[in-house]
């Protein structure tokens, strides 16, 4: 028997939408199953006749996993409205995405995939996997500059993990990461009193960039997708498993006022409360990026 998954990740495995965009679908009562109108959290298998819009869904396209060396200027995102968008750059005929992000004054190796799952588990931060640049700042550095970016810096409300860096030149520095904190590297050369004239990507995990020309991408080789996916073989796709220690939790503390506390304050005060209590409260989440550098 084949393996059963749910209907909106099926759906987005064929490549003619994403996984949101196939909820909206269901939602919306545009897909069917052996003939029935699907219903959300719906379980599939290759063996079910599944339409949407009407149109039997194709067979699943081969995955397909690709290494390509971004230039300056190209953005990490599919969004077509945006014309720099990566997806655009490399042109390639199936729908792809990429796995994590560059930011756009950045270049560097970068990897695109139409295969979902395989993302997060290269992108979470608890996994561990290594992630090495070439960094130029402004200034000249010394070996103080290399052992506090080494040692961790505080940013975005938390302190970076240990890395390693090595100094190549009075102003290049080579840093190995294996977290992906929003404009990490930038961030951290900031904090210290440096500015980031130049970033380069030069490999992720097992991959390198090699002879790889700025602005062309190729194929993932065999050899290399299996030491990833030996690599990422324990790696969890969920949040808890990723979740940054050195990230402090904040708490929000609110005084509780008894009636005899109530009864003393001044009208200002108790109008000022009354008026807050009368807001709604404010959601709090937590998001994970895909990081750019």
């Amino acid at each position: 028997m084949s393996e059963l998954k749910r209907l909106n990740k099926y759906i987005s495995e064929t490549g003619i939408c994403s996984r949101r965009e196939a909820d909206t679908l269901i939602a919306e009562g545009k897909v069917t199953v052996n003939g029935t109108v699907a219903e959300m959290g719906l379980k599939v298998s290759d063996a079910d006749n599944i339409t949407v819009n009407g149109k039997s869904l194709k067979a699943k396209p081969k995955r397909v996993y690709i290494a390509y060396n971004k230039p300056v200027g190209v953005t990490c995102t599919t969004e077509k409205k945006i014309k720099s968008n990566i997806v655009s750059a490399i042109n390639y005929k199936d729908r792809i995405f990429p796995i994590g992000r560059l930011d756009r004054p950045s270049e560097g190796l970068i990897f695109l995939t139409n295969e979902g799952d395989i993302v997060n588990k290269i992108l979470r931060a608890g996994n561990n996997h290594e992630k090495e640049y070439i960094v130029t700042v402004d200034k000249e550095i010394d070996q103080r500059f290399v052992e506090k970016m080494a040692s961790g810096i505080p940013i975005l409300d938390t302190i970076t993990k240990p890395c390693k860096v090595k100094q190549l030149g009075k102003k290049r520095f080579n840093i190995v990461l294996t977290q992906g904190l929003n404009r990490q590297i930038r961030r951290m050369c900031e904090y210290l009193g440096f500015e980031v004239t130049k970033l380069k990507r030069v490999r992720i995990m097992n991959v390198s960039l090699n002879d790889l020309a700025v602005g062309q991408w190729r194929f993932l080789s065999d050899s290399e997708m299996a030491q990833i996916n030996t690599s990422i073989a324990d790696s969890s796709k969920t949040q808890e498993r990723s979740t940054d220690h050195n990230k402090k939790a904040k708490k929000t503390f609110k005084p509780v006022l008894n009636e005899a506390s109530k009864a003393s304050e001044k009208p200002r005060d108790k109008r000022k409360r009354q008026e807050q209590s009368r807001k709604p409260a404010k959601r709090l989440s937590g998001t994970l990026s895909l990081k750019r550098k």
